[in-house]
């Protein structure tokens, strides 16, 4: 349950007016957590100028709520409700881009970071020895004993996959719990990736070595309440990510989430063309446009499930979605069939005609998709 939130003073004496760090916590369904937070907050940063920046996802719980109350009774509280939009990265970067402290730390909401190490970070950036300081469970004093044996050997993978792919230095790219000067952020912003969760892995592949990095340890703690937002698509992002960073950011994580389906969607489809050729006898143009509404019907769920999960579309929204994608993708279709029957006329290599019929329509869809289906509201 909450705790209770006591009065206080209207807005807390700053130690020097304005705040020298801001604090943000990207949030959805947390209410039974955000105000043991705060509490914690206030213990850890006694004497410190600070604020604190909720960052909720419309969260069913009415976690923003709680966030208000306790904005209403202390002025270094602030709540950004986000509609509309999802992800813990594009929460983190709303979130510090709002702040108005020389320096912004990231901690998770589950009480599974340990608040009381912030003034030790604080200190190094205040002091000129880092641009960014990361809360490591992997150097000397640090721990992940909390994970179970799955958790900690998938975080221990996408962590060698992310020092040896993308060359990485430190020796947690996965940590959610950091603190960076926010002039240095404001520089490497755009060219983030607004998906996904794993945001300190974006910072320090965007920054490309430019950043003085600094590591202290600090033990990864266990869930106090509610229930942990990984599933089994962070798998999906993470390897997104890597694959955007490996091209110098000249296409976008969410492209190659959409090229990921895509390339289910070829397979789905060369099935359905080769169902309809060998076991019904079909004529080749019939068979062709059944494999591409079956497969642009699976392209759609597997896009509003992944690649557009931020925008997800739900309820009749989903109908109305559907249709639009078929529309979209049937603007080329007409063309990529003649051109693949064309392909098949000259040699009939099913999955030759197919896979070209297929492969023309990727980007057409995927501007598209992005502009009618699963448009920002």
């Amino acid at each position: 349950m909450n705790e209770a939130i006591r009065p206080g003073p209207k807005n807390p004496p700053q130690a020097a007016g304005l705040p020298q760090l801001s604090v943000v916590v990207p949030t959805f369904n947390e209410r039974d957590n955000v105000t043991t937070l705060f509490r914690r907050l206030e213990t850890a940063l006694k004497g410190v100028a600070w604020e604190v920046i909720f960052v909720d996802d419309n969260s069913p719980d009415g976690t923003w709520d709680v966030v208000r109350g306790l904005a209403r009774a202390d002025s270094r509280v602030r709540c950004i409700r986000r509609i509309g939009r999802r992800g813990l990265s594009g929460a983190c970067i709303e979130g510090i881009l709002a702040s108005s402290a020389p320096c912004a730390a990231v901690i998770d909401a589950d009480l599974q970071h340990d608040e009381t190490q912030l003034p030790v970070m604080l200190a190094l950036l205040q002091g000129g020895e880092a641009d960014l300081v990361v809360g490591s469970r992997y150097v000397a004093g640090g721990s992940a004993d909390s994970f179970n044996r799955q958790r900690a050997g998938a975080s221990q993978l996408a962590t060698e996959v992310a020092k040896r792919v993308l060359r990485i230095k430190i020796a947690d790219p996965m940590s959610g719990f950091f603190m960076i000067r926010r002039d240095r952020f404001e520089q490497l912003a755009p060219q983030l990736s607004t998906q996904g969760f794993k945001i300190l892995l974006d910072v320090v592949a965007t920054a490309r070595g430019d950043l003085r990095v600094k590591e202290i340890p600090y033990a990864f703690g266990s869930r106090l309440h509610g229930e942990s937002k990984l599933d089994s698509m962070v798998a999906l992002d993470f390897l997104g990510l890597v694959l955007a960073k490996l091209t110098h950011d000249v296409v976008s994580l969410r492209f190659l989430l959409f090229a990921m389906v895509g390339s289910i969607g070829l397979f789905v489809h060369l099935c359905t063309l080769f169902i309809a050729l060998d076991m019904f006898n079909a004529p080749f143009p019939e068979a062709q446009a059944a494999g591409a509404l079956v497969a642009m019907t699976s392209n759609f769920i597997l896009n509003n499930f992944l690649t557009y999960r931020d925008q997800r579309l739900k309820g009749f929204a989903i109908l109305r979605g559907l249709l639009l994608f078929y529309l979209v993708c049937s603007v080329g279709l007409f063309a990529n069939v003649g051109v693949a029957f064309s392909v098949y006329d000259q040699e009939p290599i099913w999955w030759l005609a197919g896979a070209a019929c297929a492969l023309m329509g990727v980007v057409w869809n995927y501007a598209m998709s992005g502009l009618f289906v699963w448009r920002r509201r």
